[in-house]
């Protein structure tokens, strides 16, 4: 575990909110960030930690692009505020690897071709191995049910239910 403190930052912003002081437990490192109490968990994740995995897709929590886990919930990172997780474990793709091993959603996904430009992919690799610890990987309807707040403009879906399902035969365990 590595402790990385950014710098510090005057107590107000020029908008007059209030900056507030957070600690991230991300990826098994903990970071403390001084930031605008109203910056969003993707824009800490990306902006202030430089963990650009999670994408900024529609910025609306539409897309699923920017998927993480918290504790190993799904969450829309885009609709978070940094400061609602305060001290809780957050997940991002970065952190699925086992050193230079990625993880077995990862190698399905590549082996399934289940992406094509690749953006949402960070996304849909979240929202699966959640989706499998969930024990929502039953049969095709519930992958595609509980998939559907990740969108692949590609159309990439074939390739995806593909890897989970790999995936899921493996076993709960496979999954985190």
């Amino acid at each position: 575990m590595k402790y990385v403190e950014t710098p510090a930052r005057p107590g107000q912003a020029a908008s007059g909110i209030p900056d507030v002081d957070v600690t991230l437990h991300v990826n098994g490192d903990v970071y403390r960030l001084r930031i605008d109490a109203r910056v969003t968990l993707l824009d800490a994740l990306r902006d202030h930690l430089g963990l650009t995995g999670a994408k900024k897709g529609c910025d609306q929590g539409a897309c699923g692009a920017c998927t993480v886990l918290s504790e190993g919930r799904r969450i829309v990172a885009c609709l978070a505020l940094a400061a609602q997780y305060d001290g809780r474990e957050i997940t991002t793709v970065e952190g699925l690897s086992d050193g230079d091993a990625p993880h077995p959603m990862q190698t399905a996904f590549a082996r399934h071709d289940a992406f094509q430009c690749g953006y949402c992919t960070p996304g849909q690799i979240m929202s699966a191995v959640a989706l499998i610890a969930e024990g929502r990987a039953g049969d095709e309807a519930d992958v595609r049910e509980f998939m559907s707040g990740n969108i692949c403009r590609c159309g990439a879906y074939p390739g995806i239910r593909a890897a989970i399902r790999e995936v899921a035969s493996e076993g709960p365990d496979a999954s985190l």
